[in-house]
């Protein structure tokens, strides 16, 4: 059986940034903490705990320590805060989270009402929300559209979290300006996303088999899946090559494989030798 590797496969260039700057601070003097997880990965996560950053769910006092910004940014209340605590804080955000920061802030103080669209709860949507003075409205899907609450805006602002898919966010805008006098929409999905799903959208017409590797946690990778699942019905989503199973490869000429882009190549690896052997 033929393996076909996505090119994108694995870690963006946010991610690795995000990475090889918390593992650089870990080799200083003072010692760094986090709020929350670096990126949405088991596997990376107990990295750079073994590194010695250490995740906390609020702040204390910050003298003498560091605190990271994760990949997925923050917001500005968190921002101030941390400074108020009397950390020293290292951003790791993702340069291309942070064009959207500036993007909705632009927006806004242009009079727009801004409009995000992207998962609720997302990390990243929250810190793109909390750029903004005043409560942006966030949309996760078409059928959750607050329609009696858009029709009272007149100029609109809408940028997107930056792994959605872009096929979804042009239905949103499309719905958007039927209900909004004026909307400015900036497609604000990042290349590596557009890349992943470009070459998703083609693989699973090309190969018997798809196996999608990352975490349950990551937004990116289960579009990834969803994408491939409504193009090969035999598309599997796996978050290491222990949930390898033989019965998906049979009669199977080809397999392709792609991973989200907080998936490391470690993993990545041991998925496709996993796949190799004869009794998987």
């Amino acid at each position: 059986m033929k393996i076909n590797l996505a090119k994108s496969a694995g870690f963006c260039f946010g991610v690795k940034r995000a990475i090889s700057i918390a593992l650089d601070k870990a080799k200083g003097c003072q010692p760094v903490f986090m709020l929350g997880d670096i990126v949405h990965n088991e596997d990376v996560v107990r990295q750079v705990e073994k590194a010695g950053i250490k995740k906390i769910n609020r702040l204390g006092k910050g003298s003498g320590r560091i605190l990271l910004i994760r990949a997925h940014g923050c917001s500005n209340k968190t921002l101030q805060r941390a400074k108020e605590c009397g950390y020293t804080v290292i951003d790791a955000t993702c340069p291309m989270v942070k064009d959207i920061h500036k993007i909705a802030g632009n927006l806004e103080d242009a009079g727009r009402k801004v409009i995000v669209i992207g998962d609720k709860l997302h990390d990243e949507v929250q810190g793109i929300a909390g750029q903004l003075k005043t409560k942006a409205i966030v949309i996760d899907d078409l059928k959750n559209i607050p329609i009696k609450k858009i029709r009272g805006i007149g100029r609109a602002g809408v940028v997107v979290q930056s792994t959605q898919s872009l096929d979804k966010a042009l239905k949103i805008v499309d719905l958007l300006r039927k209900n909004i006098g004026e909307v400015e929409f900036h497609n604000t999905i990042c290349n590596p996303t557009r890349i992943k799903q470009d070459e998703i959208r083609q693989m699973p017409l090309r190969n018997d088999v798809m196996i999608i590797i990352g975490s349950k946690a990551s937004a990116n990778t289960r579009r990834l899946y969803e994408i491939s699942r409504s193009l090969n019905k035999k598309s599997y989503w796996v978050n290491s090559g222990k949930e390898i199973k033989k019965n998906w490869f049979s009669k199977a000429k080809s397999a392709g494989i792609t991973a989200g882009a907080s998936t490391p190549e470690s993993t990545i690896r041991e998925v496709i030798q996993r796949i190799k052997t004869k009794n998987p």
